[in-house]
Order: C-alpha cells, then sequence, then structure tokens
C-alpha cells in the first residue's frame, strides 16, 4: 500500500479503524471454524463411545446367550457364563478405552485463533513504534 503524504489525520485515524475491524472480524471466523472443527472430532469421539457400550448392550444380550448355551455343553453352565461375559466385558472396555482416548485429544482452545492475535498484535506493536 503506497504512502500518501497528503491524507489528514481523520482519514488514517478511519483507515486505521476500518482494518482493526477487519482483523477482529477475520479473528472471529477463524475462532468460529476452530470451534466448529474441534466439535466435529468431540461427536466423532461420542459416537465410538455410544458405539462401544451399544454393543457391549447387545453382545452382553445375544452373543452371551449364545456361547454360554455352547459352552454348556462342554462345562457346567455357570462356568460358561462366566467365561462368556468376561471376554466381552474385555472387548467392551477396548471399545470405550478408544472413545475416550479420542475424545481427550480433542482441544476446545482455539490454537490458531490465538496464535494470530499474538501475531497480530506483535505486528501492531512494532509498525506503531
Amino acid at each position: 500500500m503506497p504512502i500518501e503524504k497528503d491524507r489528514s489525520v481523520s482519514e488514517l485515524m478511519q483507515d486505521i479503524v476500518t482494518n482493526v475491524q477487519q482483523i477482529i472480524r477475520s479473528e472471529v471466523l477463524l475462532a468460529k471454524t476452530e470451534a466448529k472443527e474441534e466439535g466435529l472430532r468431540a461427536a466423532k469421539a461420542a459416537r465410538l463411545l455410544g458405539g462401544g457400550a451399544a454393543v457391549a448392550f447387545y453382545a452382553l444380550g445375544f452373543l452371551l446367550l449364545f456361547c454360554v448355551y455352547a459352552l454348556a455343553t462342554a462345562i457346567a453352565a455357570w462356568a460358561a457364563a462366566l467365561i462368556v461375559a468376561a471376554g466381552l466385558w474385555i472387548t467392551a472396555a477396548m471399545l470405550l478405552r478408544t472413545g475416550i482416548k479420542r475424545l481427550r485429544e480433542v482441544s476446545l482452545t482455539p490454537q490458531k485463533t490465538i496464535e494470530t492475535a499474538k501475531e497480530k498484535v506483535r505486528w501492531a506493536k512494532n509498525h506503531v513504534k
């Protein structure tokens, strides 16, 4: 942007205000975009948690019954039920652990927005001097 020597102070102030408004708008837009991205990541992790819980519930209902009957032909029915239940709970725990791990990776702090805001403040300080 070429420097014009014949501009009034009020025109310069008008330009400064306009530029600051544009910077603020872009920062707000960036913050919204980051929040949306992190929200989508959180939703995916929540779906994994919900899926893990649903699989655990249905597995407990259907597979347990099937496996208990199958194992009961070779060992006592109570032992068969215990073995099957333990295996299914291990599977459910693995799914839930994966979902929790991914949910913890979600950051609710808009890092990009903070960095660009700091960069713009540093730039403004350097150019005001």
